[in-house]
């Protein structure tokens, strides 16, 4: 425990300290060449420092908050672009803080949907793919684009109980087909991603005052995998990839075609760059040779939107499935092939092995509890008569 502890105090305390060097050339520098020679160096580093915990949970957090998010916050920051650009400069505290973490600053919302949300509600045929992929969809125009990070305390609640059910069935494995074992296990990673990540944003908001945002609103909702990848699934990191990997490519392919359909290879680059992203988080957690079936399961997801996309522009949008019918349907693709491709590298990497083990120690340490206060709770009443 105590070398775990160690291992973790010294990538963070490092960490930390690295940010406060590219707080401080911010302040000395201009966007630009100069920046990226200074700052270059750190992202290099913060790519290779999870490596350094002996936790396999926390290497993968860690993983996700400094090779993810906040490499590319940085590189957005070397061209005074993304969270950490402002004016006024961020105080150092807040950088470091938004480098880190998907937080915004609290905002209280907005009473009615402003001009530009109706913008990005209604696309025409004529309009960024941007606004189309990261919008709702035209068959969701009812919805709002999501404002806290926080949900309610009985959704997280529940959220919590299915985890326990989850725990006590793994606890009977054996009467089940693995099959079945392995579904439960694509739901525990999205739950226990979402209350962790509730768990940062509760923590931020008592610091700092401000919030995580939103990194999903309730994906098994989902009518398209526009809406899936787009308005409900990791959003902080959608956002993220959009400057620094979407714009860019469509910005090139506007060259040579049009630019409606420059925004196709702009998914799939886009894609892409996520499933590799995703293969350097599964090889800081299992340290092992990644097999690229991480980075399939993005291309095919990548491949199917853009397909989508293309058929929605050529019928404007006229026609779609009922949500009821278009959910289902939905949300069973994105778990299938999550079954097939990423589900294995998450097996190999014994993801699954550690979230179980956590899951069944936390039901036995509650169980524990319950047994010490009914035994005090027994005794107590035995000495009273």
């Amino acid at each position: 425990m105590g070398g775990e502890v160690g291992s973790f105090l010294l990538v963070w305390v490092s960490a930390v300290a690295l940010l406060c060097y590219c707080h401080k050339i911010g302040q000395l520098t201009h966007g630009g060449t100069t920046r990226l020679l200074a700052i270059l160096p750190v992202v290099c580093i913060f790519l290779v420092m999870p490596l350094g915990i002996l936790s396999l949970s926390v290497r993968g957090l860690t993983s996700f908050f400094l090779c993810w998010l906040a490499t590319f916050k940085l590189l957005l920051f070397v061209f005074d672009q993304g969270p950490l650009s402002s004016n006024p400069p961020l105080s150092l505290p807040r950088f470091v803080a938004f480098a880190c973490f998907p937080i915004k600053i609290q905002q209280d919302p907005a009473p009615t949907v402003s001009p530009h949300d109706q913008e990005l509600v209604h696309v025409d045929d004529n309009q960024d793919v941007e606004k189309l992929v990261n919008a709702e969809d035209r068959d969701t125009p009812s919805q709002k684009i999501a404002t806290k990070g926080l949900k309610s305390h009985l959704n997280y609640a529940l959220k919590f109980l299915l985890l326990v059910i989850f725990g006590c069935i793994y606890t009977k494995e054996d009467y089940f087909h693995p099959k079945f074992i392995l579904f439960l296990y694509v739901i525990h990673i999205y739950i226990a991603l979402e209350l962790i990540l509730a768990m940062f944003g509760a923590l931020a908001r008592a610091c700092l005052g401000v919030e995580l945002e939103p990194q999903f609103e309730e994906p098994y909702l989902a009518s398209s995998l526009q809406d899936f990848w787009g308005k409900r699934w990791n959003l902080m990191v959608t956002k993220i990839l959009h400057p620094t990997v979407y714009s860019p490519i469509r910005s090139t392919f506007s060259r040579w075609i049009a630019k409606k359909w420059a925004s196709l290879p702009a998914v799939m680059g886009t894609f892409l760059v996520s499933g590799l992203m995703h293969e350097l988080i599964f090889l800081h957690i299992g340290r092992q040779k990644p097999k690229w079936e991480v980075t399939c399961f993005f291309l095919l997801h990548g491949f199917c939107l853009a397909i989508e996309i293309g058929i929605k522009r050529e019928i404007k949008g006229t026609w779609g499935l009922p949500r009821v019918v278009a959910a289902p349907l939905v949300v069973g693709f994105v778990v299938v092939t999550a079954m097939w491709l990423f589900m294995p590298t998450v097996v190999r990497c014994k993801i699954d092995a550690e979230a179980r083990m956590e899951t069944i120690a936390f039901i036995n340490f509650v169980k524990g509890v319950y047994i010490y206060l009914k035994d005090v709770f027994i005794n107590h009443n035995d000495h009273k008569f």
